[in-house]
């Protein structure tokens, strides 16, 4: 009874120790006397007892690397201080554990020798503007090395750029200059058009009243008057000023001037209105 308990007790140790229970996202490596045999996927496994052994067991989901803080120099001469990450997946588990000792620093070397060599390959200028087309070179030449490794490189992103402290303010400089320039001109298009649409307001105000004076003689009196008036106002306006230096000017002359020249943009109106009616009126007559 007894050995027939003994065998019984070795048949169930033998049936634990076959079974393996991978979990989801994992896989294992087996080995048969040292040599590789098999792969083990997520779920119960069994082995043979004494002569396999799982060599390994590692995740297949994606994982991410840190890439540490790096001095790098650019093409003119700029230091730079540059950080990333690298997401990244074992996608063949016996090209990853037989090509490459340790993959986590051996992919972390990789990321920080390319890192460099891409950002040696541009100025500073090209560097703050084309980090997305970096980061897409260092994913092709990432996957390229290491597709040997059995892993596939997923995305690269460079985090941070710092320059030096020098290089900062002169970038703020920079930038406060062009914001100043912008601002100068919009101000100068937002006067330019507002000049526009005085002189625009200007030539149909002179245009009404040189209409009301072709047609009503008593408005140039009441035009003197308004000439007059302007002409005071803005001399209370010089006189505000503790600099301003006044001069009075002849209000007869002011009005004159300003008569003839309505005159003669009522004219010039005129001559627009009937420009060949009258001298087909004149030809009918003489014939």
């Amino acid at each position: 009874m007894e050995p027939i308990i003994a065998i019984f007790l070795v048949l169930i140790g033998y049936g634990l120790g076959s079974a393996k229970l991978i979990n989801e996202g994992n896989e294992a490596l087996v080995e048969r006397l040292g040599r590789y045999h098999r792969k083990l996927v997520p779920g119960l496994n069994f082995i043979v007892p004494l002569i396999d052994s799982i060599v390994m067991e590692d995740t297949t989901r994606e994982q991410i690397l840190d890439i540490k803080p790096q001095k790098v120099i650019t093409a003119d001469n700029v230091y730079l201080e540059v950080d990333g990450v690298v997401n990244w997946r074992i996608k063949d588990m016996e090209k990853s554990f037989y090509q490459i000792d340790d993959i986590q620093i051996a992919l972390a070397n990789l990321a920080t020798v390319e890192l460099r060599a891409n950002l040696a390959e541009r100025n500073l200028e090209q560097v703050i503007a084309s980090r997305s087309e970096m980061n897409r070179t260092l994913l092709q030449t990432l996957n390229d090395a290491s597709k040997e490794w059995g892993i596939e490189i997923i995305r690269v992103d460079i985090q941070s750029i710092t320059p030096p402290e020098s290089v900062q303010k002169s970038m703020a400089d920079q930038n406060a200059a062009v914001i100043r320039k912008r601002a100068a001109i919009t101000e100068a298009e937002g006067e330019q058009e507002a000049a526009i649409k005085r002189a625009q307001a200007t030539k149909t105000s002179m245009q009404i009243l040189s209409e009301a004076l072709r047609t009503n003689p008593e408005s140039k009196e009441i035009l003197r008057y308004l000439v007059a008036q302007e002409q005071v106002d803005a001399s209370q306006k010089l006189s505000a000023s503790q600099n301003a230096k006044i001069v009075f000017l002849n209000p007869g002359v002011n009005a004159e001037a300003y008569s003839q020249m309505i005159g003669e943009l009522g004219a010039e109106e005129a001559s627009k209105n009937n420009p060949a009616g009258s001298g087909g009126e004149n030809g009918s007559a003489t014939a």
